[in-house]
């Protein structure tokens, strides 16, 4: 079920973390107390967070659904059944928080990660091998300031000179792009995709699926996910107000669909040591959003492309990664635009392959609503 609910919910990978809060009245989010049944330990959090928060789990123990479900649950008991794993895993939550309350201040330092690095049992015995290996290439959260590196301003001035100069830029008002979402493993299916945007700050991106429409939307203040959930029978969830970081998400996805506002979204900007990728040599840039999570850039040296992006949800159980990969850019009026994008998060990977973007097209407002309940 969790696989099945975030594929639903896919499209809000194409979020590029960061950006400032609304201060406008948000909508109260949807919890997972109030959605499931028997939720015990991680009372009030978003279901949309819970939903990663259990591919946070998965990631960290290499488990799927059905190691602490049970593949013969059945929908109804998919996640009321008290299985053993599942009153472990509550039990090594509340070890982990306390832990980091009494020896780290209260600070985020241990996650289920930190121990089980991808097993189902944490290692006491140092593997041999491994230490007389060459080390694993593992890049840490947290960027510091290289010495010496060039100034941050640099970067972007560069950056925006190869899609297209300010100028050009300041032009593009608006745009509707169409193309596919194609999915990974037994979500490999391809739907058709369209996006919405208009600046300064609104975005729409819509899957059309054969059981209805996979929508991520935010209209410059709020913002909200709904699609179709299915697992046997259909689930119906209703459209989800989004909150914290996933909220900070899709404002910055919208601010970043014009590629001027990139340095203003972000705070607290530095730049790390360079790092190579895909043979490409990148600069690597840092900086935090409003609400304190991370977001992490790769400018080609050579091209000044922007060629990955990493960011960063702060949770209560761990920091959620998901990683953007941009290729295939076309020039759209004299502006560079990747047409290829490949999302990488903790429960899935996806790819958007565009095939047509129509600069400073008209978009209706109600392209940005808070979607309808099916």
């Amino acid at each position: 079920m969790r696989r099945i609910i975030l594929r639903a919910m896919g499209t809000a990978a194409l979020c590029l973390l960061g950006g400032r809060l609304a201060t406008a009245q948000q909508e109260k989010p949807l919890t997972a107390d109030k959605f499931f049944k028997n939720v015990k330990v991680l009372t009030g959090m978003p279901l949309n967070e819970f939903m990663t928060t259990m591919g946070f789990f998965s990631a960290s123990l290499g488990y799927s659904c059905e190691n602490c479900h049970g593949e013969d649950s059945g929908l109804e008991n998919y996640a009321a059944e008290d299985r053993e794993k599942k009153q472990t895993a509550r039990r090594m939550i509340g070890m982990v928080a306390n832990l980091n309350k009494a020896y780290f201040g209260g600070r985020q330092v241990v996650t289920c990660y930190s121990c089980h690095r991808g097993g189902n049992q944490p290692k006491i015995t140092p593997n041999l091998a491994a230490l007389y290996s060459p080390p694993t290439e593992e890049a840490n959260d947290v960027i510091p300031q290289a010495p010496k590196a060039p100034p941050v301003d640099q970067i972007f001035d560069k950056y925006l000179q190869a899609i297209g100069g300010t100028q050009r830029l300041a032009s593009l008002t608006s745009f509707v792009a169409k193309g596919a979402s194609v999915g990974y493993g037994i979500d490999a299916d391809k739907h058709p995709l369209e996006i919405f945007a208009k600046a300064p700050a609104q975005r729409s991106v819509v899957v059309h699926t054969p059981k209805g429409d996979n929508v991520t939307t935010y209209d410059g203040r709020v913002g909200w996910m709904a699609g179709p959930q299915i697992a046997g029978p259909d689930i119906a969830v209703p459209p989800l107000a989004l909150s914290g970081g996933d909220l900070e998400g899709i404002q910055l996805d919208a601010e970043l669909s014009f590629a001027g506002r990139m340095k203003q979204a972000l705070t607290q900007w530095r730049v790390g040591f360079p790092a190579e990728i895909d043979d490409h040599e990148v600069q690597v840039v840092q900086g935090t959003t409003a609400g304190g999570n991370l977001a992490t850039l790769y400018f080609d040296i050579e091209s000044g492309l922007l060629i990955r992006l990493v960011r960063y949800t702060n949770s209560v159980v761990g920091r959620f990664p998901t990683q953007i990969d941009y290729s295939d850019y076309r020039d759209v009026a004299g502006i560079k635009m990747p047409f290829r994008w490949t999302i990488v998060w903790l429960d899935g990977r996806e790819t958007i392959e565009l095939t047509d973007i129509q600069p400073n097209a008209p978009v209706d407002a109600s392209k940005f609503s808070k979607p309808a309940a099916k």
